[in-house]
């Protein structure tokens, strides 16, 4: 049974009635982020019952020693963390001598939480009965600036209804924090100085090990009935926490509030011996504008993402709901304009999973900031990789590759491998397969070159030549064969031959020399470097086709299907449909060992090579992998459902491809896999945006042009969607009459519509 509390709504994430068995799930649905920090929606005031506290700062991490039962050569030393950075959010409040807590408080009524998604702040307000008998009704607002992106601000209503009321507001910084996930409960943090400068407060701290110098800092306004109080607040501070304490006094229907503006600066953006003049001159920027004048420029820069990148449905507003709440949170984590930072799979809305980047962003998130953002967003997070190429070959010769052969990690924060489950570090090596792909994907979509002969050929090299030498020759089968893998399904380790990573390895290979010819050909200068670098020659070269052209592929003639890998034929075949309903999610239900014996695929493996390589195919072999895999396919990953609903879509089969798209978009909102209060799938959440625009649309790039073969389920109205193609902005609106495309740029743009040829015009609009 799915969680199903959130209410349906086209633009906010509702929540209504106070129940703490879910204020941890609604920390995590109500996160908020910016791109450069982000928060879990936890209460500003004291809560005493369970709650996961989470605030987080872009690129800062915490290398925490690798904790495993038995050593062995080759583990990362540690296992990045993503950090629980100081509080900045906190906001004691005191009534008439009684402390405002949830978890104490009587008779709690009214009580209503909104994350608005077109507008980009989160409220909450409630009516309750405090422990003294005085009834007060609470309104909160809070958001993390766009455009001033060191920035949040809370604005905080307390309004006696029972009585007069004196109030005592006090916003504090808190650096004495610690990760719900520490693996030796290490002090993950170093505070250095607790400042109080008039209504500012500062704490610099230090993470410990990896030294990123923060300052956290607050300043507060304090209001009654909507006139500022010009109260001096008495300071208290102790090693780790600054107290401002203000009192005021209000009559009963009168509103006593205060307005908080806080956040980070970091050492990333300014010199870490000038952090508390860095986070003065923000405050000062914060302050003038006031939470008003903020919160409307929040809502103008929330309108200008929405432009680009909203999706619209019509019909169904559960769909609706869901599709804007994956956009909003891939906001939230990333906007493009750090080119240091990537995208975490929880981004800024828990710690599992650790690092912040995984094969993730180039296989699911790179189509969405093509699409959305533009070809610079995109080409930064392929430069991202070109940056860490040399930490790559450094993880490949750790495991005793050789001769500049890179192995991308796992997981990272940067480029260093920091993922320890031996069978997932060290032989889940389709991952390097999908850095080759984004470069291919990119070229693909902007028809931009230029990356590859200035970077990009460099990264195609190292990971060619480490698919060259991870090969072995079977003379039992006069073929390449790949041993001691564990392909994207994680429930089969350390197999062999799985088809998936032999397919991509061979494409890999063959990639890399088809761009080294063209850029020998074309880019003489650029050819010339990169052969001085990396030293190729054409024995080398020689040898890496032979490994390509034969390569082995395992195949059932019976069932006409590559196999995903060699003996998945002798596991009992027993389909999910078949399986008791009682043992699922079985990640949660079976020992390790059953899972592996079992024939049960965690997401899309073989069909994720007819995926990326879908044009390698027919639509019939394709029918026959997906009808002989998918009923295996139990989804326990949040990156499957996507997958597998485009390629329903691609093969008319729609209602089936509703679900799946259905289960990817509200994954996070009503829970399929019981565990959002550890925090959201988000880069997961690109797939849903893919299952649309792939999927119901049929956007590909066909022979250099963009082309659509639309379909629409039968519960939608219609639905639309905008496309940023090399530079000019198409939108697409599908119904149950026809698709419309609208053309926003300066010369005309040709498309395939169900394989026909069709002109668009600038400004114009034309039905198919």
């Amino acid at each position: 049974m799915n969680q199903d509390y959130i209410i349906p709504n086209e633009w906010s994430i509702i929540e209504e009635g106070f129940n703490a068995d879910r204020v941890k799930s609604s920390e995590s649905l109500f996160s908020i982020g910016n791109g450069a920090m982000g928060q879990r929606a936890n209460f500003e005031e004291k809560y005493t019952g369970e709650t996961f506290q989470g605030s987080y700062i872009g690129g800062v991490y915490y290398p925490d020693k690798t904790r495993v039962g038995w050593w062995k050569n080759g583990y990362p030393e540690y296992f990045a963390k993503v950090l629980n950075a100081p509080n900045w959010i906190g906001i004691n409040v005191c009534i008439n001598g009684e402390e405002l807590d949830l978890n104490t408080c009587k008779n709690i009524s009214n009580f209503k939480r909104e994350l608005n998604m077109k507008e980009g702040w989160l409220s909450r307000s409630f009516i309750a009965t405090l422990a003294n008998g005085l009834e007060i009704k609470i309104d909160t607002k809070r958001f993390l600036s766009i455009d001033l992106d060191e920035v949040g601000a809370i604005e905080y209503n307390v309004t006696p209804i029972s009585g007069n009321a004196i109030i005592i507001f006090e916003p504090y910084l808190d650096s004495g924090i610690q990760n719900e996930d520490s693996n030796w409960d290490d002090q993950f943090w170093n505070t250095i100085n607790v400042l109080a400068d008039q209504e500012q407060g500062f704490i610099e701290a230090h993470t410990m090990k990896t030294n990123f110098h923060t300052c956290t800092f607050m300043q507060s306004e304090v209001f009654a009935n909507h006139k500022k109080q010009e109260i001096i607040p008495e300071v208290e501070k102790t090693e780790t926490k600054v107290i401002f304490k203000y009192t005021t006094q209000v009559k009963a229907n009168e509103v006593a509030s205060i307005h908080k503006f806080g956040g980070y600066v970091v050492d990333r953006n300014h010199d870490k011996s000038q952090l508390v003049t860095a986070a003065k001159n923000t405050l000062k920027l914060a302050a003038d504008l006031g939470f008003n004048t903020l919160l409307d420029q929040q809502k103008q820069a929330w309108a200008t993402i929405w432009e680009m990148a909203d999706i619209t449905i019509e019909g169904d507003v559960k769909a609706q709901q869901g599709i804007r709440f994956n956009i909003m949170q891939l906001n939230h984590t990333y906007l493009g304009k750090y080119a240091q930072l990537n995208i975490g799979p929880k981004g800024f809305t828990g710690e599992k999973y650790g690092g912040s980047t995984y094969w993730d962003t180039e296989a699911y998130c790179l189509p969405f900031y093509m699409a959305t953002k533009n070809q610079e967003v995109a080409k930064s997070l392929l430069t991202y990789r070109y940056n860490q190429l040399d930490r790559a070959i450094e993880n490949a010769e750790k495991l005793g590759f050789k001769n500049g052969a890179a192995l991308y990690p796992m997981v990272t924060m940067n480029g260093e491998e920091c993922h320890n489950e031996w069978e997932i570090t060290f032989e889940e090596i389709h991952r390097n397969g999908a850095i080759s792909f984004a470069i291919f994907n990119y070229h693909r979509y902007t028809n931009d070159y230029s990356y590859i002969p200035e970077k990009g050929l460099e990264v195609l090299i190292g990971i060619a030549r480490f698919w060259h030498q991870r090969v072995n020759f079977s003379k039992d089968k006069q073929k390449y064969v790949m041993l001691g893998v564990t392909g994207p399904n994680e429930y089969e380790n350390n197999i062999n031959n799985n088809w998936y990573t032999n397919y991509i390895a061979k494409w890999c290979i063959d990639y890399a020399l088809e761009n080294i010819t063209k850029v020998k050909e074309e880019y003489k200068d650029d050819f010339k470097r990169i052969v001085e670098k990396v030293n190729i020659t054409e024995a080398e070269l020689s040898s890496w086709k032979k490994v390509a052209d034969n390569m082995f592929f395992p195949y059932s003639e019976e069932n006409q299907v590559y196999l995903q890998q060699d003996g998945f034929l002798d596991k009992e075949l027993i389909s999910v449909a078949d399986l008791d309903a009682s043992q699922r999610p079985i990640n949660q239900k079976w020992s390790w060992d059953r899972i592996l014996r079992s024939p049960y695929i965690k997401q899309a493996d073989t069909l994720q090579g007819f995926y990326f390589f879908e044009d390698h195919f027919t639509t019939e072999e394709l029918e026959k992998h997906f009808d002989f895999y998918e009923p295996f396919t139990v989804h326990e990953s949040s990156l499957s459902p996507c997958v597998h609903s485009i390629q329903a879509a691609k093969l008319g089969r729609m209602d089936q491809a509703y679900t799946f798209y259905l289960r990817t978009s509200r994954l996070d909102l009503d829970d399929y896999n019981k565990e959002v209060e550890e925090g959201l799938h988000i880069t997961s959440m690109a797939g849903t945006w893919m299952s649309i625009v792939e999927g119901f649309g049929g956007m590909r790039i066909k022979e250099g042009l963009l082309s659509f073969t639309p379909q629409i389920p039968k519960q939608w109205d219609a639905y639309s969607f905008k496309i940023n193609f090399r530079g000019q902005i198409l939108k697409v609106k599908v119904s149950k009459k026809g698709t419309e495309f609208e053309l926003e740029g300066t010369k005309e743009l040709a498309l395939l519509v169900n394989n026909q040829k069709v002109s668009v015009k600038p400004d114009s609009l034309i039905t198919v």
